[in-house]
C-alpha cells in the first residue's frame, strides 16, 4: 500500500480520536464525580487493550471481564490492606500478594484469560480512588467500566472502518482494467516499504 492510500488509515483514527474526545467533554458531566475533568484516558486505554486483546469482539469481552475482574481485586486489596492496618508497612504489601494469587489463577478460566486487562483494569481503578476527589468505590468502578465500553466500540470501530477500507481497495484493483503493469498491492505493510 502506497503512502497516498496508508495516510487515510490515520485520517480515520485522528477522527476517531476527535471524536472520542468529544464524547467524553461531553459525558464527563453526567459521571458521577463532581467537579471532574474527564475520563477520556480510560477510553483511551482500553481502545489499545481491544487490539492487544486480538481486535476481535471476543477479545473485547474478555477485555471488559478482566477490567471488572481489576476492581473487584482493587477493592479487596485496599479492605484488606485496611483490615491488617496493624502490620504497618507490610500490611498492603501483604494484601497484594494474597489477592494476586487467584488474579493469576483466573488465567485458565475463560473469559478471564486475558490477565494483563485485569492488571490495566486494577492499575485504573488505584490512581482514580487515587486522584480523583471524591471518588467512592461505586463512582469508580461506574465510570471506569463505562468508559471502558466506549473505548472497546472505538477499538471495534477502527478495526471495521479500516477492514472495509482496505476491501475497497482490494476491490479497486480487482476492478482494475489490467494494462500489464504491476498492480500495487492493497495489504497493509509499513508505509516506508
Amino acid at each position: 500500500m502506497n503512502w497516498s492510500k496508508f495516510i487515510v488509515i490515520p485520517i480515520i483514527v485522528a477522527a476517531l480520536a476527535f471524536t472520542i474526545q468529544a464524547l467524553d467533554q461531553v459525558m464527563a458531566g453526567m459521571m458521577p464525580v463532581a467537579d471532574n475533568v474527564g475520563f477520556g484516558w480510560i477510553a483511551f486505554i482500553s481502545w489499545a487493550m481491544y487490539f492487544m486483546a486480538g481486535c476481535t469482539v471476543e477479545g473485547g469481552k474478555k477485555v471488559f471481564c478482566n477490567y471488572a475482574a481489576g476492581i473487584v481485586a482493587s477493592v479487596a486489596i485496599m479492605l484488606l490492606g485496611g483490615a491488617l492496618s496493624g502490620l504497618g508497612f507490610f500490611a498492603f504489601p501483604i494484601a497484594v500478594f494474597v489477592v494476586v494469587i487467584p488474579c493469576i489463577c483466573l488465567e485458565r478460566i475463560p473469559p478471564f484469560d486475558f490477565v494483563p486487562a485485569l492488571f490495566v483494569g486494577a492499575g485504573i481503578f488505584f490512581g482514580f480512588m487515587s486522584y480523583v476527589p471524591g471518588a467512592t468505590f461505586a463512582t469508580a468502578t461506574l465510570t471506569e467500566l463505562v468508559y471502558c465500553v466506549i473505548g472497546l466500540v472505538y477499538g471495534w470501530m477502527t478495526v471495521t472502518l479500516r477492514g472495509k477500507y482496505e476491501a475497497s481497495l482490494k476491490d479497486l484493483k480487482k476492478d482494475a482494467p489490467k494494462t500489464g503493469a504491476p498492480q500495487e498491492d492493497a495489504s497493509v505493510e509499513h508505509p516506508s516499504t
